[in-house]
């Protein structure tokens, strides 16, 4: 299976480039790659299932089908009905993720397909390159010359992800961060509150089951880590032992490329039991003083380093 990607971040708030974005037949408003648009059939453009029929400049013509819409995570995915290229089980997906440091938006266009073998790498690379990162420059462009549309709704159209939710840009290739961030005991390294973090029994740091022994302020904590993936540049875990006033504590970390500046986007989460009155300290206290100061530290040591 061959696979396409572009990222990109664009300085307006999510809701503002989602109210854009959504529009299944508005691609002939911003990508000028694109000529018209029809939805087929007299479908409203929000409709999962309606098909909309378009030329791109060159005069091809394309009919793709609207398979998800999502409004409260900002992310919707169509395939290919009448395919733009000699590809097969084409599916493609879209995605807005919300930067939580500054008021920006990070962008994800992405599709899977299968490929001829004498075209392997070809279709990868063109629609990397020509429709998806030619079509994000577009669209940033666009929001940038147009005035924001009013957006009534609350962020995430329900529950946040998690009750922490914590997103940031670290300057550095996504390789040379993922390489410090996948290390469990690396935090000491990364995270000036945290000077001393062991494995417990020596184990490796990589070890999915291994519990980490760090001191943070006035409390001892075990972290389990129970997730670590070098594929999708993610890891998961969970608290055994915290002075904290929570229950069922679990967090993970993902990594995503951005791929128009060789920089990484950086996404923490998370999620535990409490009574409402210790969550008012405890949310803003792990957004602030654990996941952002870790990517803050983070993306300054990395940038001191590319500069040195």
């Amino acid at each position: 299976m061959a696979e396409a990607l572009a990222t990109t971040l664009i300085d307006a708030p999510v809701e503002a480039v989602w109210a854009v974005a959504r529009d299944f037949n508005g691609l002939p408003r911003w990508n000028p790659g694109v000529r018209d648009s029809t939805i087929e059939d007299g479908r409203d453009a929000d409709s999962v299932g309606c098909i909309r029929a378009f030329h791109l400049a060159d005069g091809s013509f394309v009919r793709e089908r609207l398979l998800e819409l999502d409004d409260s995570r900002y992310r919707m995915r169509y395939n290919f009905e009448t395919p733009a290229f000699p590809v097969a089980h084409y599916l493609a997906t879209l995605e807005l993720i919300p930067v939580t440091n500054g008021d920006q938006t990070f962008v994800r266009w992405h599709a899977s397909f299968d490929d001829e073998p004498a075209d392997s790498g070809k279709y990868s690379a063109l629609i990397s390159r020509d429709v998806f990162a030619a079509g994000l420059k577009a669209l940033a462009e666009y929001i940038a010359r147009e005035p924001a549309p009013e957006v009534a709704d609350a962020r995430w159209q329900g529950l946040r992800p998690a009750k922490v939710f914590t997103s940031s840009v670290i300057r550095a290739p996504l390789h040379v961060v993922w390489d410090k961030m996948r290390d469990f005991a690396g935090m000491k390294h990364w995270h000036e509150d945290i000077p001393e973090m062991e494995m417990i029994e020596g184990v490796r740091s990589d070890k999915v089951s291994g519990v980490r022994d760090f001191v943070f302020g006035d409390g001892q904590l075990h972290e389990q880590l129970t997730f670590l993936s070098d594929h999708d540049h993610a890891f998961r875990y969970r608290i055994l032992k915290s002075p904290m006033p929570w229950l069922n504590y679990h967090a993970g970390a993902q990594l995503y490329p951005l791929t128009d500046r060789n920089q990484t986007f950086a996404v923490w989460t998370a999620d535990w039991t409490a009574a409402p009155q210790d969550d008012l300290a405890l949310i803003p206290n792990v957004h602030d003083n654990v996941f952002q100061k870790a990517f803050d530290t983070l993306d300054q040591q990395l940038a001191q380093n590319r500069g040195a």
